[in-house]
């Protein structure tokens, strides 16, 4: 549920150094923003209005040798970029403005 987004982050930002978090984190962050439904592009939003961007980046800078934050990253920016609405461009840049590229 795209609620659970700003805890989501929260959680992110409260416990940089752990990988397990992280990785959890990013996992939820993924699963949220995924689907085919017609509210998929707004939890998409959601999650860059709740600040997932900068931290997904965040984590995986501050754990590059970890091959599974590394791959729930990835996923939930493609998911949180990914999109039909208006806002898909604004998203992808938003992901490029936060270092995801």
């Amino acid at each position: 549920d795209a609620g659970a987004l700003p805890s989501v982050v929260a959680a992110m930002r409260a416990h940089p150094a752990s990988a397990a978090v992280q990785e959890q984190a990013c996992l939820a962050l993924c699963n949220i923003t995924a689907g085919a439904d017609a509210q998929r592009d707004a939890r998409a939003q959601a999650a860059v209005d709740a600040g997932a961007l900068p931290s997904v980046v965040a984590a995986m800078r501050a754990h590059p040798a970890s091959a599974a934050v590394q791959e729930q990253a990835c996923l939930a920016l493609c998911n949180i970029t990914a999109g039909a609405d208006a806002q898909r461009d604004a998203r992808a840049q938003a992901a490029v403005d936060a270092g995801a590229l």
